[in-house]
């Protein structure tokens, strides 16, 4: 059986920052799947996998990309599935560029874009678990856990944190 979550990526050096949403959603029993798809350097591979993600049994995609950053919104307008996109940090405008282009998407094909890097890797995580759970009673359980330990790791005043 396909994993309900896949984790795409543009390249290689995009695992540095997509580990996060795979790390989380293995912290919450979330299986997901995880593939090199380059929308400038594979794109008979991005068309094969986007057409056919809803029919190998993908709910919700997770598209990390860095520079150009094209893959999340050519993925989105491949798929009826959500996608959600994770700007990647680049070096020369930190990420910015990339956060540009995918929330700049046009009128009719959604991307839903996080923040750029890390926190927005481990949010994308997040919010596919939070579709997943809508339909699923035992994940929303494990997502309210997660967030009660998050809320409660928070110290109240800065000398109670070690």
């Amino acid at each position: 059986m396909t994993a309900p979550i896949a984790i795409i990526m543009g390249s290689q050096s995009d695992w540095d920052t997509m580990r996060h949403a795979a790390d989380t959603l293995a912290a919450l029993g979330v299986p997901a799947d995880t593939r090199i798809v380059s929308a400038h350097r594979t794109p008979d591979r991005l068309f094969a996998f986007a057409k056919g993600a809803k029919a190998a049994g993908y709910k919700v995609i997770i598209a990390g990309a860095g520079g150009a950053a094209h893959l999340p919104g050519m993925a989105a307008a491949l798929t009826e599935l959500p996608v959600l996109g994770v700007p990647v940090e680049s070096k020369t405008l930190k990420g910015v560029d990339s956060l540009h282009s995918i929330v700049q998407m046009p009128a009719g094909i959604p991307v839903g874009t996080l923040a750029i890097g890390k926190a927005g890797a481990i949010n994308a995580a997040l919010l596919a678990a939070a579709v997943l759970a809508l339909s699923d009673p035992a994940l929303s359980d494990r997502l309210a856990a997660w967030r009660k330990a998050q809320t409660e790791a928070v110290a109240e005043r800065p000398e109670d944190k070690a």
